[in-house]
């Protein structure tokens, strides 16, 4: 499958979490779907201890990786070094309203600057070989959102960026939050929806608020003749990961990797016991399956053995085990066959 394929839905790059425990996790979900690293900054990508930091499994593709920076040598750089990492895509940050994404002149505040932009896709374009990507937001403060996100999209996409993932709302730089910037600004799907239409041979995809894959299927059919081209989720998939076993039935066609979400945590093991005999621990794992089985039986036992023992020195898959034995598929799998 192409890059341009699995990017009909992707699951957000998100600070904390979408780190390679995760990002495997999600794999035994969805074999279709884009997955994205958390942010780096170009300066840990090219002085900070890069195995660490970008290295992942080959199991995880296919994967991009998301950059925070503003200067065009330093982001050609960085991609360059994370082509040679096996990315299939490198994405840039004008999302991101932290104050200390803010002083480091990357992030959401590039809104503000689309020509500096244009020349950090163009610099990166021509440094590799994979798909050039730019998440960003509808505008920031007091700008247009008309305005901004349109100078922002012609500017890269004349650089020859590859797809443009629109956060559907404003970010607010000054007087909110980051957490507060991702649910206070009104949602605005229609501006990405005039996005497209103006810009039809573009591929556009849209982020946020999206709570489930009815709602990401309704945002990829047509209206008025204008379909987006993909969907991106960010907590929804993070909290509630078992909606990414319908991806692949539902928006790819294909049939779902394990027929419940126990069977897709249980092939993790090896996985697992791999991580733990390099020292890691059960908790670097299970932290990120916290979510999964929403409303069935024994799911709060589930969540409450694991956040107990889990973390404890020593534990290792047996505790992952007996986690998930405390839960019951039976019901909800019965009630699926009788829909299906």
């Amino acid at each position: 499958m192409t890059t341009a394929a699995a990017r009909r839905f992707s699951v957000a790059p998100m600070m904390d979490w979408t780190d390679r425990n995760c990002r495997l996790f999600h794999r035994a979900l969805t074999r279709e779907a884009l997955l994205y690293t958390e942010m780096v900054t170009t300066g840990a990508v090219r002085f900070g201890p890069r195995e660490r930091l970008i290295g992942f499994s080959p199991a995880e593709q296919p994967v991009a990786v998301q950059l925070g920076g503003s200067e065009p040598t330093e982001l050609a750089e960085a991609a360059r070094i994370c082509e040679d990492f096996g990315y299939v895509e490198v994405n840039l940050n004008v999302g991101c309203p932290s104050d200390r994404v803010q002083d480091g002149r990357f992030g959401a505040c590039l809104m503000a600057e689309p020509a500096r932009v244009a020349d950090c896709v163009a610099a990166m374009k021509a440094a590799v070989s994979v798909p050039v990507t730019v998440k960003c937001r509808i505008g920031i403060d007091d700008q247009d959102p008309e305005q901004a996100l349109d100078a922002l999209a012609e500017a890269v996409l004349a650089a020859g960026c590859d797809a443009l993932i629109v956060h559907a709302r404003k970010a607010w730089l000054k007087g909110l939050s980051p957490k507060e910037n991702r649910d206070v600004p009104p949602l605005d799907y229609g501006r990405v929806l005039r996005l497209k239409a103006r810009r039809p041979e573009a591929f556009i995809a849209i982020n946020g608020g999206i709570a489930d894959l009815d709602a990401a299927q309704a945002l990829l059919a047509p209206r008025d003749g204008v379909a987006l081209d993909g969907v991106m989720l960010g907590r929804a998939a993070y909290q509630n990961p078992e909606l990414l076993l319908g991806v692949d039935p539902l928006l790819f066609g294909r049939a779902a990797p394990f027929a419940s979400a126990k069977e897709a945590a249980e092939s993790l093991t090896p996985a697992i016991e791999a991580h733990l005999a390099r020292g890691g621990r059960l908790s670097n794992f299970t932290r990120h399956m916290l979510g999964l089985f929403p409303g069935k039986p024994g799911a709060r036992a589930f969540r409450r053995h694991l956040s107990v023992e889990a973390p404890k020195a020593g534990a290792g898959v047996e505790v992952l085990r007996a986690a998930l034995d405390l839960v019951d598929e039976s019901g909800s799998m019965a009630r699926a066959s009788e829909a299906a």
